[in-house]
């Protein structure tokens, strides 16, 4: 959601701040802003609504220079979206850019009002600002101490830098659930929410962890954790390559990311498939055993589309593993009383590993009584992998598109390897865990070939992009399938699109067929195509319009289209059978022309409950 750049140093810093939070925007934002302390210790704001290539149209004239400053990209969630309400906020000599939400900002704001202060945003941040400015007025102590005492009185998950036209030498940055780094230069240092901002500037980071303070300074750093003593960080350096997030020959970073998922997947694979019979995962090393031999049950939390990769794997570990699974949305988990079942184990899904919802789950969950914790997960540096007990990377590498493709297809190949090890370390057999080598060994040829079927999808997409209505089914593991298929086509094209299980239909959505309302249909052969090819009987009877993908030519009628793809083993098939779901909806936006990358009211990482 939204984005925080900012760096203190010798040298002008207003491109780089500018350039830094456009390498943001694919986190989702509405408007921007940046602030620096000038040659006389003043504060320069510039603010604007839109693009940030706005915020760089009003800056370009202005002649603008500082050594630290701070900038934003915002996503509204208190106030609408405007210039007043654009970050960053200034109360006298004290300014902020903050991410996340103050739950109890309305009480503290009517406390301030009452001292005089006067709003000129609907912001929560603003109330942050203002607080910190009475507490120094108040008391007189430094901008350090005074955060101290401030953020006890706030509630809510949230990071924020704070900079001191009175001290021009230092920023302050806090980290108390939203996720915070600081990249380290020569001579100068940064902060930002996201390590794509400062990737061209350096490689060598600090993730701070829950409840840190630090004051950061161009040529030292100093952290405090969350009882205020001095603590010492993991200096972490990334193998993201900056020259690797750039769109090359695609129009789109999604449709990058849709071809780059063979690539990723071996990626996914690389070092964890031995002698081509056993899964090694070396982040769990010889604990494997030890974690996974006990459990009776797992018990998973995602939510979007980590949700329906956690679907799937629910039908692997039950079928395969003869382990039940229940399968849950992290918001819903974190909302109810739960009933923990026996030697349940707890796993947690998310692309970016700071979604606040899953977060929240995890946290609960180490209360609960569950055997342990891992966390599936692209971002090493991350909150939910720093706060799990166990993690598994799936190593996509970086995703820009909001629309989640590479990470969905990784996710899914680290949980079916993981069902493969732990049905061999329970069952004390790995038959199974060589057929899964084998058949992951093969999946990314598997794809290369349905991604050759790029100009077939487009022609459906032709047909399709002027419809308002669209129904996706599945059976089985192919339902969560019809589920993503119907998400992405919400998020980029801005179709509405449901998805219903096959057998579900003649329930009640039979109702809804007629000519204008397309159903999109997954059918790869397996013991249940024939219950799918009657449910495509039934919607013929009554005029529906039809569009399978199956590895088996389907024309039962005039009304159908039928893309035959690939033959492709049963196991793997929800993850082959998803890419062509994907190219739909993106030739759909695109022929659309809809914001692809950066859908409307939508963000990459979800930060705020």
């Amino acid at each position: 959601m939204c984005g925080i750049v900012a760096a203190v140093t010798q040298r002008n810093i207003i491109n780089f701040l500018l350039h830094s939070i456009q390498r943001l925007e694919y986190r989702g934002y509405d408007s921007s802003g940046l602030a620096l302390i000038d040659q006389n210790n003043k504060f320069v704001r510039v603010r604007s609504i839109g693009k940030v290539n706005q915020l760089i149209k009003k800056t370009k004239n202005k002649k603008l220079f500082g050594k630290i400053g701070l900038a934003h990209t915002r996503w509204a969630t208190h106030g609408k979206v405007s210039e007043e309400n654009a970050h960053p906020h200034v109360s006298s000599h004290i300014s902020i850019v903050h991410n996340g939400v103050i739950e109890n900002s309305f009480k503290i704001k009517s406390f301030l009002k009452e001292q005089g202060y006067i709003f000129y945003s609907d912001t929560d941040t603003e109330v942050i600002v203002h607080l910190l400015h009475w507490e120094q007025k108040k008391t007189g102590k430094s901008l350090l101490e005074i955060m101290n005492h401030s953020l006890t009185q706030l509630k809510g998950n949230y990071s924020m830098v704070v900079m001191d036209s009175n001290n021009s030498s230092k920023l302050i940055a806090v980290c108390s659930g939203s996720p915070l780094i600081i990249g380290l230069g020569i001579g100068e240092n940064f902060i930002a929410s996201d390590q794509i901002a400062l990737l061209s500037v350096t490689k060598n980071f600090i993730y701070l962890k829950e409840g840190d303070i630090a004051i950061v300074q161009s040529e030292k750093i100093k952290i405090f954790n969350k009882n205020r003593s001095i603590a010492q960080r993991k200096i972490i350096t990334s193998d993201v390559q900056y020259e690797y997030i750039k769109k090359g020959k695609y129009k789109y970073y999604m449709e990058k990311e849709i071809y780059e998922q063979p690539k990723s997947i071996r990626n996914t694979l690389k070092n964890r498939l031995k002698n081509n019979e056993t899964i090694y995962f070396s982040e769990l090393g010889i604990k494997e055993k030890n974690i996974f031999s006990h459990l009776e049950h797992i018990h998973m939390v995602a939510c979007g589309t980590s949700y329906h990769a956690a679907m799937v794997a629910k039908h692997w570990f039950e079928s395969l593993a003869n382990i039940p699974c229940d399968v849950e949305v992290a918001s819903e988990f974190s909302s109810r009383k739960l009933a923990v079942r026996k030697k349940s184990f707890f796993v947690t899904l998310s692309q970016s590993g700071e979604t606040a919802d899953t977060l929240t789950a995890l946290r609960i969950s180490k209360k609960l009584g569950y055997l342990g914790n891992l966390t599936i997960c692209n971002m090493k540096g991350s909150s939910l992998v720093q706060e799990s007990d166990n993690y598994l990377l799936t190593k996509a590498g970086v995703e820009i598109g909001v629309a989640s493709t590479k990470s969905f297809t990784t996710q899914l190949t680290v949980l079916l390897m993981l069902v493969a090890k732990i049905v061999s370390i329970k069952k004390k057999e790995n038959n199974i865990e060589k057929k899964i080598v084998k058949i992951l060994t093969i999946l990314p040829r598997r794809i290369e070939e349905i991604l050759k079927k790029n100009k077939q999808i487009q022609d459906i997409a032709k047909k399709l992009h002027n419809k308002k209505h669209m129904l996706f089914l599945g059976r089985s593991d192919q339902y969560p399938i019809a589920m993503e298929g119907a998400l992405k086509l919400k998020e980029i094209a801005y179709i509405h699109a449901e998805a219903y299980l096959s057998g579900e239909l003649k329930h009640g959505p039979l109702a809804l067929i007629d000519k204008d309302i397309p159903i999109i249909i997954t059918a790869p052969k397996n013991s249940l195509l024939e219950k799918t090819k009657k449910t495509i009987q039934e919607i013929c009877a009554r005029g529906g319009l039809i569009y399978v993908f199956s590895n088996e030519e389907i024309n039962l009628e005039t009304n159908i289209t039928s893309l035959k793809v690939p033959y492709v083993e049963e196991i793997i098939a929800p993850i082959f059978y998803t890419i062509p779901l994907q190219l739909l909806a993106y030739y759909i936006a695109l022929i659309k022309g809809t914001n692809i990358d950066q859908p409307r009211n939508l963000a990459k990482s979800v930060t705020v409950e």
